[in-house]
């Protein structure tokens, strides 16, 4: 069962966008294995041998507790390769997915997964984790509501890179538009999300030119 627990652990971490927590861990792995629900003082253990193996074989791979759960983290030694390749490549891997996520996180933001998905219309799991990488956006926190999904929100990097110096600085709904190079985006999807004062502001800003 230690072995097999391991490798679930090793596999649900790895592959998880979030956090798992050891109440999930715990589910699945009995639902799968028809085993008894493991303990947390095993999964930590699991944990522990896992990172112990990493360790013994000099691999970059962790894994840490992390807001409540388990996260795959690297070791501080590679950060600099890491930076650096994030830095140069930053640009090139904004893609419209990741610019259309960003641009619907900015303009409501706190917002949480299941709102920025229902607004893009397919899962924004990919284009979070990736703007979280990049250092665009943050964990701020949970929702009070059904399920208590994480809040993001920009970041001061975000800010930086775009060079504005405030939110209020954002494009309005037209620019939006081409920013994601999808002109329905800023008149249907986009009002689907923005502020009501937001929309009106934005609106007249249109209307004056």
């Amino acid at each position: 069962m230690a072995r097999e627990l391991a490798s679930a652990v090793e596999a649900l971490v790895f592959a998880a966008d979030e956090p798992v927590e050891v109440r999930q861990i715990a589910s699945i792995f009995s639902e799968i294995s028809q085993e008894p629900s493991p303990s947390k003082k095993l999964i930590e253990a699991a944990v522990d041998f896992l990172n112990a193996e990493y360790e013994r074989e000099r691999r970059v791979l962790r894994i840490q507790r992390w807001a409540g759960g388990f996260r795959m983290t690297t070791i501080s030694a590679v950060s600099p390769y890491l930076k650096a390749f994030f830095r140069s490549d930053r640009r090139r891997r904004l893609s419209r997915s990741l610019m259309e996520t960003l641009a619907v996180l900015c303009y409501n933001q706190p917002a949480t997964k299941p709102e920025i998905d229902s607004v893009r219309g397919v899962d924004s799991a990919y284009a979070l984790r990736r703007l979280l990488n990049f250092g665009l956006i943050s964990v701020l926190g949970r929702s009070k509501s059904l399920g208590r999904p994480i809040l993001y929100g920009t970041t001061k990097r975000f800010l930086e890179e775009f060079g504005i110096s405030d939110l209020d600085e954002l494009p309005n709904l037209r620019e939006i538009g081409e920013l994601v190079q999808d002109s329905a985006f800023s008149h249907s999807r986009a009002a689907l999300f923005l502020r009501k004062g937001l929309i009106e502001h934005t609106q007249k800003e249109e209307g004056g030119k």
